[in-house]
């Protein structure tokens, strides 16, 4: 009996081990500190936009990502990825010189997509659980994004 419940609780615990260590696990940090799951968006959907300093039409385009935020504030997540391997303080200035007002992601751990965008501005549609939706090439508008987040919601 007493090696039974040795067993048992061994089990439990290593049970335990492996959804505390789900639970924990963080899938990208943004360079505000703050650490994110791309399955738990609090059933929102979210944009990922891949841009770069170089890329002239990625930085045409934020002033309509920054509207897009503030129109969808608390209903649609919008976040922002850097091409190019950054540290946290050149995303930080590139934060502040382009006036980006969203979320910058510092370090991606886990990709809900196969592989970073060939080309750029690339920017996904993620649905309330995390599962890639469409990929859009080029420039964005706020309008745009909207349209095609409500023809997805409503397949």
């Amino acid at each position: 009996m007493k090696n039974a419940t040795l067993i048992l609780i061994a089990i439990l615990a290593l049970f335990v081990g492996l959804w505390t260590q789900q639970q924990l696990k963080v899938d990208f940090s943004t360079i505000d500190g703050q650490t994110h799951r791309w399955s738990n968006t609090q059933e929102k959907w979210t944009v990922v936009n891949y841009f770069a300093q170089w890329c002239a039409p990625c930085l045409r385009e934020i002033p309509e990502l920054n509207k897009f935020y503030q129109q969808n504030k608390g209903d649609i997540d919008i976040i922002a990825v850097s091409f190019d391997p950054l540290s946290n303080e050149q995303l930080l200035t590139l934060q502040q010189t382009y006036d980006i007002q969203f979320p910058i992601v510092e370090k991606i751990h886990n990709l809900p997509w196969t592989q970073p965008p060939s080309s750029l501005p690339t920017t996904y549609i993620l649905n309330e659980v995390g599962k890639v939706q469409k990929q859009l090439k080029g420039e964005q508008s706020a309008e745009k994004l909207k349209r095609t987040i409500a023809v997805l919601k409503s397949l």
